[in-house]
């Protein structure tokens, strides 16, 4: 979630080689991205609903507002990518989002097995409706008034208070969210995790108060690695959950469950169901 190599040279410095346990730890979250793209059309209700048959802990989703500021369920910016329609998520109704195929553009071996069967652009609120009991992990894709407190609002209608995480790029926006919404776990901002690993390389973590639940980071960038054993020790000192993204490789699952990670954002949840043997 950090892009600046400066802020990235400071995860460097507190790497280690020796893993936290070496025993599978049964309660890490098996968190499928985007309702788990590699397997379904992402973010669509066909998309969490078998997700959820196959056993995940925790659908990853990402909203945006509409033109007509219906908070809709989408990852990029634009549709471009996922459906039959083109432009700006925001620049859309939600009618006209509702007319496009959300399954048109996933693919496997060059077949397209989605397309026109009915998969749209979901709503959060029908996503929070149609699974009253799942737990989520909501990234704000947009920093606004309108949809901070439109999420908060809808968390709260449909009593998801304790299932829902949530993150987001926009420092600000999680700031104003957990102003709004102080009873929904979020995850830590860009400068949150910052001062966190230069108190941490000081010795100084203990005196950390953090006001967020859990370190959502990519596992390395570039050269640079991220999340290490002595990263994890450290947030779990601190209190604070550790989730690596974006993780399909089996073997580097592994790698991270031996480190002691509390759960996994994945592509393809069915690798990491059956590495803990779910």
């Amino acid at each position: 979630m950090l892009s600046p190599i400066g802020v990235w040279l400071t995860f460097v410095l507190i790497v280690s080689s020796t893993p936290l346990h070496t025993e599978q730890d049964p309660k890490i979250l098996v968190m499928a991205h985007r309702g788990g793209l590699g397997l379904w059309p992402e973010n669509t209700i066909y998309g969490y609903r078998e997700a959820l048959r196959a056993g995940v802990d925790v659908l990853e989703i990402d909203v945006w507002r509409t033109s007509d500021d219906v908070i809709v369920v989408n990852h990029d910016r634009t549709v471009d990518r996922t459906t039959d329609g083109s432009g700006p998520v925001r620049a859309a109704t939600l009618s006209e989002l509702k007319a496009l195929d959300a399954g048109y553009r996933w693919s496997i071996e060059g077949s397209f097995p989605y397309r026109g069967q009915g998969h749209v652009i979901p709503t959060l609120a029908e996503v929070l409706t149609e699974f009253p009991e799942a737990r989520f992990n909501i990234d704000l894709k947009e920093n606004s008034d309108t949809l901070i407190n439109g999420v908060c609002d809808l968390i709260t209608k449909h009593g998801a208070q304790n299932r829902v995480m949530i993150a987001s790029f926009h420092q600000s926006a999680l700031v104003q969210f957990r102003d709004h919404c102080p009873g929904v776990a979020t995850s830590a901002g860009r400068s949150e995790i910052i001062r966190f690993l230069f108190l941490s390389k000081l010795g100084l973590g203990g005196i950390y108060q953090p006001n967020f639940q859990a370190f959502q980071v990519p596992v390395r960038v570039s050269f640079l690695t991220v999340v290490s054993p002595s990263f994890v020790r450290a947030a779990h000192d601190a209190g604070v959950e550790v989730h690596p993204w974006t993780v399909n490789d089996p073997e580097e699952m592994k790698r991270l469950i031996d480190m002691g990670v509390d759960g996994i954002i994945t592509d393809y949840p069915d690798r990491l169901s059956e590495i803990l043997g779910h």
